[in-house]
């Protein structure tokens, strides 16, 4: 097993530095900003605009990622945060159907979270086909079912919350809601309920230090995801 968490944590750290170029390629820049900003004579224009500009905003990230030439960066959070993530849910699945689904969730939500720290964004280029991968990925596990059942309750759930409080949370925190839910949903409903409190609280605890240190008001908007992200690890380490 020892071999097992080296490997999956050594194959973190190597695919930090296309994680980096991955995350980066991603964000307001001259080259999605305008478009998205730009108003249209209707909505409808300004909509289809905006899905422009996020097309060619993904074409030039993955772009990136194919480019990418690994050399040393410092600090080394992408290689660091992979590493630990990928070696962590070795050491929870090594031997099991489900290891497959974890380290694919591990590599692209450190790639999310690095971007929606970034950018407060979660593009959908990355989560809308992380839902089908998973669901492959989940298959062999024989609890597909309970996946999407936990899938579908959480990102209802953040769904709900969006709708009370847009200015919270944004959308993409739906869609990744389901994707950890889908995750943690497989593992049962003890597994699925700690998870899903735990991102809640992660973010709250953030979110209060901030006001508490004068950093932020109650109006200040700060990136959810890695904190949904970060909970999906507490039922695997308890």
């Amino acid at each position: 097993m020892s071999f097992i968490v080296a490997g999956a944590a050594l194959m973190g750290f190597l695919a930090g530095p296309y994680i980096r170029a991955l995350a980066h390629g991603f964000g307001p820049s001259e080259l999605t900003a305008p478009a998205a900003a730009r108003p249209g004579p209707d909505e409808a224009t300004a909509r289809e605009a905006m899905r422009r500009a996020h097309r060619e905003e993904a074409r030039h990230a993955f772009r990136a990622l194919v480019r990418a030439v690994p050399r040393p960066v410092w600090p080394p959070v992408a290689e660091a945060g992979a590493a630990v993530a990928c070696g962590v849910v070795a050491w929870r699945f090594a031997g099991s159907w489900e290891l497959a689904a974890w380290l694919y969730a591990a590599l692209a939500g450190c790639a999310l979270a690095m971007i929606d720290w970034r950018t407060r964004r979660l593009p959908d280029a990355i989560t809308l086909p992380s839902y089908p991968i998973l669901a492959i990925l989940l298959v062999p596990t024989g609890h597909l079912g309970g996946g999407l059942l936990g899938g579908l309750a959480l990102a209802g759930a953040y769904a709900i919350m969006w709708f009370v409080r847009p200015d919270a949370l944004g959308f993409g925190d739906v869609k990744l809601a389901g994707l950890v839910g889908m995750l943690l949903g497989a593992l049962g409903l003890d597994a699925w309920l700690v998870g899903a409190l735990a991102g809640q609280f992660l973010g709250a605890l953030y979110a209060v230090t901030l006001l508490l240190a004068r950093r932020a008001t109650a109006k200040t908007q700060f990136p959810l995801g890695p904190f949904i992200l970060l909970g999906t690890l507490a039922p695997i380490l308890t």
